[in-house]
This record gives C-alpha cells, structure tokens and sequence, in this order.
C-alpha cells in the first residue's frame, strides 16, 4: 500500500506543469506588458513636483523588458493575450509563447516541452502564425 507523507514536496517541473503550491493562484504577465507597467512608473515619476532617483534594479528591469518585450503597444499585447487565451492553454505557456514568440511549432515544442502531445504541428502552427500577424502590424 502505497502512502504519502503529508509535508512532502511535490517537485517543480515546468515541462510537466507542475509548479509550487504559492504559484497556483498567481497570474503570468509578458514581457511586454511589465515594460508598459515600468514605463508607466517611470513617467509618474517625472511628472512628479519631486522627481525622485529610481532604483536601480528598476531601471536595470526597465532596460531588460524595453530589450526583449515583443509587442510595442497595448492593443497588441491585449490581441495577442487574448488569441492565446481562446486555446487551452496552462498560464506558463501562455506568458512563455508571448514572451519567446517561436517561429515554428518545432521550435514551440522544443523551448516549452508541456506543449508536447497537446497540439498537432499544424494547429501549433496556426497559433504561431496568429502571434506574429499581430507582432506584424502593430505600430
């Protein structure tokens, strides 16, 4: 008879969705939308009576999403979202094909393994395409 100990951990493995307990009801942001949150601050901050020195690790995030955000502006990154959230997607695949923008459904498979077995190619495909039509035509 098998039996668990109650205070065992259960081991994190993204590929298998499978995350701590504190992540459960936490939401994923992209990349882009943290730069838009970040830029926000920024300008509060200049517009301020009192402008105050940001932090650096503010400043060093606001360089890296400005670096790697994918989608430039709030229409985008809201149609994107939203695409992404219509397929049955866990919220770490969702953040993590936004955030990668993979070319092919190959390469999806390879960088977000849980996808694996859960989408033919050619659907994969379609959602990929879908992204980069947006990435595509935004101004």
């Amino acid at each position: 008879m098998a039996t668990s100990i109650p205070n065992e951990q259960q081991e994190e493995d993204a590929s298998e969705l499978t995350f701590p307990k504190e992540f459960e009801n936490a939401e994923t942001l992209l990349i882009s939308e943290v730069q838009m949150l970040l830029e926000h601050r920024k300008q509060q901050n200049e517009s301020a009576e009192e402008e105050q020195e940001l932090p650096e690790v503010f400043v060093k995030t606001l360089n890296y999403t400005s670096r790697f955000t994918k989608f430039k502006n709030k229409e985008t990154i809201g149609a994107v979202r939203s695409l992404l959230m219509q397929k049955k997607l866990h919220k770490f695949e969702l953040a993590s094909l936004a955030n990668l923008c993979p070319e092919t459904a190959e390469e999806a498979k390879a960088l977000i393994p849980s996808l694996e077995g859960r989408f033919e190619d050619d659907e994969m495909q379609q959602i990929l395409d879908d992204i980069q039509t947006r990435r595509s035509f935004q101004y």
